[in-house]
């Protein structure tokens, strides 16, 4: 590095690189800060490259691992950034490129160097190693000298100093294509110094870093910081285009730290969704807009940070209360973290951006600890902005991983909570949906699609995964929505009805399985018996579910929803064995009731009819059919019986750890 370009070959052995990491104390007012912050630098665009930056930067971070106790070159280095960013705000209002350059530079290093120590070095050893100063030969001085900052006063750790500068950085120089590339290094920075918990098998409760960040100088700008990154990721900038700048610029527009940052980001997923390998967002989004990206995971990361003992994580508690800019009324108690955003701006971008996990999960937990958005968003007239890419997640299944279509399947049980959104859908009529390949939707209601795409997502999970937790969410969303159900397409109508004979079926089968079992064991030796039990507990449960759904529609909307009726008196023969079942009885009444009192009708009517026909007959009969004769007997609240049903809401489950 120095003034000239530089490779990634030419890097161990680059002599300002090697001075840094030397034997030899660098002053802070050295002109080698000039030398070494003057480079431009050919980006990897690969993981290979990626890969080839690491294996040659370990001598010169191994170097200095080991001589920074003697010489305190780390110290010094952030002393340079910290001093060089007091001019930034006034460097980017002038157009001084050459100034915010440097400064990039230096930030650029320093997070590099923090990359290194942060994956071999505990937080404590991370700590001392910004205290080391230089050291004469033969001193015996302790390490735990304070530091003065670059303004004179005393600073009890450069740590938050640079915490503190890092989020100025962020909140207060205003976003050009000169600044882009230094705002997106120093969200990246952050998200390096998050990444401690990648080290730890355990919850980190009491991390440093944590504490600087929650706590002193940092938290004056807890709102500023989150109202700033979500603004990111709601504008989207796309990185500057090539020769904006006096440096030399990659063709992603990204930096090369954006490169191992996205790792080190992916690594903090996988940690707060327990393990989950979380979804890179796709190449064309990362180039498009990586400070959009950075940003989001960033504010996840904050947001999931752990509480302190005394007080609550303030980031989480800034996005649990921001409110509109249209809205006018006072927050409801004086708040530090309280702020206004522009909530049609933030409804579009999410809208936009459900592809990638990371603002699935941000909708997500909007939703659910945000009242004032939750609010606004099912006061939409065009929902389906933001559920048509919702089903499209749960539709491809295959393709997301599970924590996704966890996280989709969760948002759209709380918009079922709502029985304004249950109506609303039935009203929004959609054409030609191309993405569903299984028969061709010329026109279909949201609703009905809802329908189509979990029932879809039910048989998947069947066949393939298993997993109990996404069929109770998957039918618990139906239930929500049962009583709403309106003007259901015939298609939705007969998935229905197929899906209760898909559970049919296979109820039938474990029967048989465990009755040949008990048959077979009584002439054998004591050998042990696969548990069926609790096989047919499972899939009973699922069934009578199911059955509370059909009930519930036929009980508060039969006369809105003659494709139903007609598919489920075309399969009237799947209900036949559940009339007498003791854990069925009650809830078959009234599609007992429902299937004669039709069956009547139509062979009064007579033979051969047509589809038409039957239609016909079957809205007339639903007209005639005394509403008081079906008895309200499913999906009740059980905390509240003056209610009319029960709403089912998030059931526990392995999705992320938000607190």
């Amino acid at each position: 590095m120095g003034a000239n370009s530089s490779s990634i070959c030419e890097l161990p052995e680059n002599v300002y690189l090697k001075r840094l990491s030397g034997a030899e104390a660098v002053s802070e007012n050295d002109p080698f800060w000039n030398q070494l912050l003057s480079f431009s630098f050919t980006a990897p665009t690969s993981s290979a490259e990626l890969k080839l930056l690491e294996e040659a930067t370990i001598s010169i971070c191994k170097s200095l691992v080991e001589n920074n106790p003697r010489t305190g070159n780390l110290g010094a280095l952030i002393k340079v950034f910290l001093s060089r960013t007091k001019e930034l705000k006034i460097s980017a209002e002038c157009q001084n490129h050459l100034f915010i350059w440097q400064a990039h530079n230096a930030l650029f290093i320093i997070c590099c160097l923090l990359k290194v120590f942060i994956c071999q070095m505990s937080e404590e050893e991370l700590q001392l190693h910004f205290t080391y100063e230089e050291r004469m030969p033969g001193s015996y001085e302790t390490n735990s000298v304070s530091f003065y900052s670059v303004s004179g006063v005393e600073c009890e750790d450069l740590i938050e100093e640079l915490l503190c500068c890092l989020i100025q950085l962020i909140v207060e120089i205003p976003l050009l294509d000169i600044t882009y590339s230094i705002s997106l290094e120093a969200v990246t920075t952050l998200v390096v110094f998050l990444s401690c918990q990648l080290f730890h098998k355990e919850i980190l409760r009491e991390s440093v870093i944590h504490k600087y960040l929650m706590r002193g100088r940092c938290l004056p700008y807890t709102s500023r910081l989150v109202k700033t990154l979500l603004y990111n990721f709601i504008r989207q900038e796309r990185s500057p285009p090539p020769g904006s700048h006096v440096f030399q610029q990659q063709t992603d527009g990204g930096g090369l730290l954006y490169g191992f940052a996205s790792g080190v980001a992916t690594g903090l997923w996988t940690v707060f969704t327990l393990g989950g390998v979380g979804s890179k967002p796709a190449p064309q989004q990362e180039q498009s807009s990586p400070l959009a990206n950075q940003s989001l995971l960033l504010l996840l990361v904050l947001a999931n940070l752990t509480d302190a003992p005394d007080t609550p994580n303030p980031y989480r508690q800034a996005i649990m209360s921001f409110k509109n800019t249209q809205d006018s009324t006072a927050f409801p108690s004086p708040s530090p973290h309280a702020f206004q955003i522009n909530f049609n701006s933030l409804y579009t971008a999410l809208c936009e951006q459900q592809k990638s996990d990371q603002a699935t999960l941000l909708l997500y937990i909007l939703l659910h600890q945000n009242s004032n958005v939750r609010t606004y968003m099912l006061a939409r007239t065009d929902m389906e902005n933001l559920v048509l890419p919702i089903l499209e997640i749960l539709y491809h299944v295959e393709e997301r991983n599970s924590h996704h279509v966890y996280m989709a399947l969760i948002i759209l049980l709380i918009l079922t909570e709502d029985d304004g959104f249950n109506r609303s859908i039935h009203e929004v009529i959609l054409k030609n949906i191309t993405w569903y390949s299984e028969r061709v939707l010329t026109e279909i209601s949201l609703g009905s699609l809802l329908i189509l795409v979990v029932i879809r997502t039910i048989q998947y999970n069947m066949t393939r995964t298993r997993d109990k937790y996404l069929h109770t969410n998957c039918l618990a969303a139906l239930a929500n929505m049962s009583a709403q159900f309106r003007s259901l397409h015939q298609y939705a109508a007969q998935r229905i009805i197929s899906l209760f004979s898909l559970l049919s079926k296979k109820h039938n089968k474990v029967l048989e399985q465990a009755t040949q079992t008990l048959r077979g064991s009584l002439s054998s030796d004591d050998s042990p018996l696969p548990d069926y039990a609790q096989d047919l507990n499972v899939i009973e449960e699922v069934i009578r579910m199911m059955l509370e759904i059909i009930n519930s529609c036929l009980t508060n909307s039969l006369h809105h929803n003659p494709n139903l009726v007609y598919a489920l008196l075309y399969k009237r023969d799947l209900f036949e064995q559940f009339r007498t079942h003791p854990s069925f009885q009650d809830i078959m009444q009234n599609i007992d009731l429902v299937i004669g009192f039709f069956s009547s009708r139509l062979e009064q009517a007579g033979a051969q009819l047509s589809v038409e026909r039957v239609l016909e007959i079957i809205k007339q009969g639903a007209v005639a059919l005394p509403k008081d004769r079906l008895r309200e007997n499913s999906i009740k609240k059980e905390q509240n019986p003056s209610l009319p049903r029960r709403t089912y809401r998030v059931c526990q489950s392995p999705l992320v750890s938000v607190q």
